[in-house]
């Protein structure tokens, strides 16, 4: 393969994870927003667009989403209000964590389930700082672009064309 092949799987790969991450922002902010309109914050789609736009910060984006729609359901709602707005944030984080993200990626990145789930952890794992975790996501996108790549180019030549 030339550099400007490789520069095009690159490229190629990390707009897929970025569509896919797009898609991902999007499905968490309308989570938000159909629970936070539930628990009848004020402010709801303000805070269910600043939760899109932070989740496109892996691990920090979400809970700095969170302190916002906590205060207004407290001042809404007393404590209850607080307690509810954090019970709706563990369930939007495990529907994104454990099946929105990994699905999304597997149709638009085409990057694998277990892949999705498992790489995050061993990359921060094996190399404990913040950026290893931000680059966790497009790196697997990438790895696996690579890998279809190769595989194509396996399979082309075993058929003899």
């Amino acid at each position: 393969m030339a550099w400007f092949d490789h520069a095009r799987t690159t490229g190629s790969a990390l707009k897929n994870w970025f569509v896919a991450q797009c898609y991902d922002s999007a499905a968490v902010a309308g989570l938000w927003l159909i629970g936070l309109l539930i628990i009848r914050v004020p402010l709801a789609p303000l805070w269910a667009v600043i939760a899109g736009v932070l989740q496109f910060v892996p691990h920090i984006g979400p809970p700095i989403a969170l302190i916002f729609p906590v205060i207004a359901g407290f001042w809404t709602h007393n404590h209850w209000g607080s307690i509810y707005v954090l019970i709706l944030y563990a369930v939007v984080m495990v529907l994104d964590g454990f099946l929105l993200q990994p699905w999304i990626m597997k149709r638009t990145a085409k990057v694998p389930f277990w892949a999705s789930l498992l790489t995050p952890i061993v990359i921060m794992l094996l190399i404990p700082t913040w950026w290893a975790v931000l680059l966790a996501a497009p790196l697997l996108a990438v790895i696996f672009a690579f890998r279809r790549e190769w595989q194509q180019t396996k399979n082309d030549v075993a058929s003899g064309g």
